[in-house]
């Protein structure tokens, strides 16, 4: 299949189109662009013709027939693929659909081709549209001598050739307004991936405005990042000035740590709805029953625990590059750098190289299991939580190259053995076949069915079975549904509950399930219902978002825990 390239240039006198390798050729009319579109009618032409600085929009769709025509801001391509389809960048129709209404039926007629309006209501029906990508025939000869490949019809080439010109005409009205506003844009801009982060740009440009004098002073050191990103509610290093009421509940749990024995049962009664951020580290590590209650014991209790870690470090991590340890290292080593990635604290080969150490040593320390997918996520709330003790700036962005090695070293152990506890309790999770994440999807279903008849019954009339969503629900704690800082929040409870990752979490689910009642049952095919419950909103979620799921999941726990039989029909 042969191609002509073509770059159109907008001049005083037309069009000129240089042909590479080729010849020159002068297109001052419509006219003279109809007449060449109409004298190629068995190659395929791609022709670009760049307009300064035009600004392609999102997606419009745009008319395929025997030459496939569209134009973006200057930005003019015609192929010869015969269908209608949705192009990105293109930002108007080019083709008048009063002059072409006659032609497309009378194509329409000669190549049909069916198109599949009907959304796939099932899952059987979603499997028999669906191809496999390798099915599609990129790589097959298409015979462009067939009679679908003609001449375009002489009115059409016309009036698009005209919109041509006509665009770039207007496009050449006001260059200078287009180079002002181009260069208005700084060389160091970055993309804001967030409507939160756009109103938090606007806000800035709007400040420097009205202070010019203070412009740099006022523009921030480390990169804007997603609000899906940040493990704090806020962004800005210094939080809001604290109320009454958390002053008063940090100085109790002030009281409750620096008292000779301390309660474990008041601890966990006020860390249930929250714990603050300043005793946060020390809270979780008596918790989950890494430090002992009394004060007298737990600073020989981390010494003794921190080297006997790195004890198992200079045992075993040699052994990753032997044969039997291969395999584990090498899915560990895969899945690390896909943690977070949205997070530049997850990114640092410093960081990584730590988890690797204490994900290695967790696997081949627990045989039954070994590592799974989804348990290098279970590391990062331990690791940001022990790493906020030495940083009081926004961890996300912190450079841990700036910590001491002692401090590290604190971090990677502390977090190692508390992971380990959290696994200790949930590990039938992760051992062959992951019975333990089966039975709780079964009773995910079961608990739905009872509290909420009308979304279990949408799900079964659209065939969605619940382990295609609540698989990963229950092998990732919901750490991909939420952002960080909302899993830090919801552990806080996990960990002040009675088997709060094993038992709780599954009214957290349900919960978190019937929060979305209404979307669901907006939505009326098994696609659409596979990517909603895929990719939930919850971008925006904060503390007051998380409270309120604890909360209802605290309720169907009260109603439903020790009645199995309650609302069962």
């Amino acid at each position: 299949m042969s191609t002509t390239h073509m770059e159109l240039e907008a001049g005083a006198g037309g069009l000129k189109a240089p042909f590479y390798g080729l010849h020159e050729l002068d297109i001052s009319s419509p006219v003279m662009v109809a007449e060449f579109l109409s004298s190629m009618p068995k190659t395929q032409i791609q022709f670009l013709a760049k307009a300064p600085h035009a600004q392609l929009p999102p997606m419009s769709t745009h008319l395929m027939c025997s030459y496939n025509l569209f134009i973006s801001g200057g930005l003019c391509v015609a192929m010869m693929l015969n269908s209608i389809q949705p192009v990105y960048g293109a930002q108007h129709p080019p083709l008048d659909p009063r002059l072409t209404k006659h032609f497309i039926k009378e194509r329409s007629k000669v190549n049909a081709v069916p198109l599949k309006n009907k959304k796939a209501s099932s899952f059987h029906e979603f499997a028999r549209s669906t191809s496999d990508a390798w099915d599609i025939g990129d790589d097959e000869e298409e015979d462009f001598s067939s009679p679908s490949f003609q001449t375009l019809n002489s009115k059409v080439a016309l009036a698009t050739a005209a919109q041509v010109l006509e665009n770039h005409s207007k496009l050449r009205v006001k260059p200078e307004r287009s180079q002002s506003a181009t260069s208005d844009v700084p060389a160091n801009y970055k993309v804001i991936k967030s409507s939160s982060d756009a109103q938090l740009s606007r806000n800035s440009s709007d400040t420097c405005l009205r202070n010019p004098l203070h412009k740099q002073q006022s523009l921030p050191l480390r990169p804007i990042i997603p609000l899906v990103a940040r493990i704090s509610d806020q962004n800005a290093s210094g939080a809001p000035p604290m109320t009454v009421r958390e002053k008063t509940r940090l100085e109790k749990f002030r009281q409750l740590l620096s008292s000779h024995n301390t309660d474990l049962d008041e601890l966990r009664k006020y860390s249930w709805p929250g714990v603050p951020r300043e005793v946060r580290p020390v809270t979780w590590r008596l918790l989950s029953g890494y430090l002992p209650a009394n004060t007298e014991r737990r600073k020989l209790t981390l010494q003794r625990k921190r080297e006997e870690y790195f004890g198992f470090i200079e045992q075993y991590y040699d052994s990753r590059n032997e044969e039997h340890h291969q395999d584990t290292y090498r899915q560990i080593h895969i899945d690390i750098p896909r943690t977070n990635p949205l997070i530049p604290l997850f990114q640092q080969p410093l960081v990584q190289e730590i988890f690797e150490r204490i994900l290695f040593i967790w696997a081949i320390r627990h045989p039954a299991s070994g590592y799974v997918q989804g348990i290098n996520d279970l590391v990062t709330p331990f690791f940001v939580v022990f790493l906020s003790e030495y940083v009081e700036e926004d961890v996300e962005n912190f450079d841990v190259t700036n910590l001491s090695q002692d401090m590290l070293r604190s971090i990677e152990a502390d977090s190692f053995w508390c992971m380990s506890k959290l696994l200790d309790g949930i590990q039938d999770n992760y051992t062959f076949a992951q019975p333990g994440i089966q039975k709780k999807v079964k009773a995910l279903e079961e608990l739905v069915s009872r509290i909420d008849e009308q979304v279990h019954k949408h799900f079964r009339k659209y065939e969605v079975e619940y382990l295609q969503f609540a698989f990963r629900w229950m092998n990732n704690l919901l750490m991909r549904e939420l952002p960080l800082r909302c899993t830090i929040r919801l552990w806080d409870t996990y960990q002040s509950e009675p088997e709060g990752f094993s038992h709780f979490h599954l009214y957290v689910c349900a919960a978190f399930l019937i929060k979305w009642r209404k979307e669901i049952l907006d939505e009326e095919d098994f696609q659409g219902l596979l990517m909603l419950l895929q990719n939930l909103p919850t971008i925006h979620w904060g503390n007051e978002e998380i409270g309120l799921l604890l909360a209802e999941a605290y309720r169907l726990k009260y109603m439903f825990a020790d009645a199995p039989n309650h609302y069962r029909r």
